[in-house]
């Protein structure tokens, strides 16, 4: 188990190179067997999702091959993967349970191979993820699916049909297993109700690239034109937002002045919006962005006194892994504000590490907290629950008195890549062990 050790109260500055989107690199990796010709993927983020990502393939019986980039600039690693056949369609339990992303394989091999088993997923421990709204799409599709306590076992003995589509709810991953079968089913299918967050545009664009035809793209109706076969392709993983998200508060947090590369600024207008109601601000660059020192971080109430509140939606709405960053940064800030997180019910249980911290945080229920700033935030021993909390405690420790551990690391390092290393070129005092 790696541990992270943090002296905090340093000043940071200088400038750190947004990666590639992982909730985006994880089902475009998927993508890459619906066809037997290269798919190469550049922008890949260098973190341990992606690593057990193609161990699957491998196992699957891709090809996958990372070209050598000893020169290119952070952030732009390229992976080619060429799935000529596909010599399995159960990949490992124990790989599969590492991550949530495993079942957007379900949409590819349902659609190359005709079949798969899939255990259920792992991932983050932030709630109830259900995978019923992936079920019944892929059943409207043809798709008959055996359900049992472990595994899912699924079979398209008639072949994948297009079919008029409405999701339950506006799932990601559900949204790109239909749109990866919809692209080699017969016929039309049209997806309602659907996903539209950056990842998902991403994938519907290298489908594009690769020969499918989808109308739609960045709105909640998705239209597929089904194909015989798709070819290879080349495309470029979109820049991480939620990095982005956490490196605004890194700079706002430790009133540092940050330049954050490759941002995509069109990517945060909605999480312009929340950090404005906690008095922080950046510029737009080009395509970076630069977060100035001087950030207020004074809490925004509404028009007539109402309680300031950020509560995370569907896209475009705040994003929920953002819902974590924006507890800490709140801690920071002076005034209450109301966090609401209503998707995952056990997405705020690590709050009590930020309490222990020093922070003034009530919990009202498993979704909504209040905070209270500013605290003076201490050095504490901790274990990173999830991906988002980890890194959300993390940047506590940047700005707490003293040294702080952090274990279970290696669960930060499944979204974050080299974050040690980035952070110590900033200025940073981190160090794992």
């Amino acid at each position: 188990m790696d541990t992270f050790i943090i002296d905090g109260g340093h000043k940071l500055s200088g400038s750190i190179t947004v990666e590639g989107n992982k909730n985006a690199a994880l089902p475009l990796l998927a993508c890459t067997l619906l066809s037997d010709q290269p798919v190469s993927l550049g922008n890949v983020p260098r973190i341990r999702d992606v690593r057990t990502m193609m161990a699957l393939l491998q196992e699957l019986g891709a090809d996958v091959v990372t070209v050598p980039a000893a020169s290119a600039p952070e952030g732009e690693g390229r992976v080619v993967v060429t799935a000529r056949t596909l010599s399995g369609t159960a990949p490992q339990k124990d790989l599969c349970r590492q991550m949530r992303a495993s079942f957007a394989l379900a949409g590819p091999l349902l659609a190359r191979a005709g079949s798969c088993t899939l255990p259920v997923p792992g991932g983050d421990r932030i709630g109830r993820r259900p995978v019923d709204t992936h079920i019944s799409a892929l059943q409207m599709l043809g798709a008959v699916i055996e359900v049992h306590p472990d595994r899912y076992v699924m079979s398209a003995p008639k072949g994948l049909v297009g079919a008029d589509i409405f999701l339950e709810e506006m799932s990601v991953m559900a949204t790109e297993n239909v749109v990866m079968a919809a692209s080699l089913a017969r016929g039309t299918t049209t997806i309602r109700n659907a996903a539209s967050e950056p990842h998902v545009q991403d994938v519907c664009r290298l489908l594009v690239a690769m020969g499918s035809t989808i109308d739609g793209i960045g709105t909640n109706t998705l239209v597929v034109q089904g194909s015989s076969s798709l070819h290879g392709a080349s495309f470029d993983v979109g820049p991480d937002y939620l990095e982005v998200g956490s490196f605004i508060a890194l700079a706002a947090m430790t009133r540092s002045p940050l330049l954050i590369k490759k941002a995509r600024p069109d990517d945060h207008r909605i999480t312009a919006l929340a950090f404005a109601r906690l008095g922080v601000h950046w510029e737009v660059r080009g395509d970076d962005l630069f977060v100035p020192a001087d950030q207020e971080l004074e809490i925004k109430h509404g028009l007539h006194g109402a309680i300031a509140r950020i509560h995370s939606a569907p896209w475009p709405g705040f994003p929920a892994d953002l819902i974590s960053i924006a507890v800490v940064l709140a801690t920071r800030c002076k005034g209450s504000v109301l966090i609401h997180e209503w998707m995952y019910e056990s997405r705020l249980y690590w709050v009590d590490k930020l309490i222990g911290m020093g922070a003034r945080i009530t919990v009202c229920d498993p979704h909504r907290c209040i905070i209270e700033g500013p605290s003076h935030l201490y050095a504490q021993h901790m274990s990173s629950p999830d991906i988002r909390a980890g890194m959300a405690l993390l940047l506590a420790s940047l700005v707490a008195d003293g040294k702080s551990v952090i274990q279970n690391a290696q669960q930060i390092d499944r979204g974050y890549a080299n974050i040690e290393g980035r952070l110590r070129a900033l200025g940073a005092n981190i160090e794992r062990v």
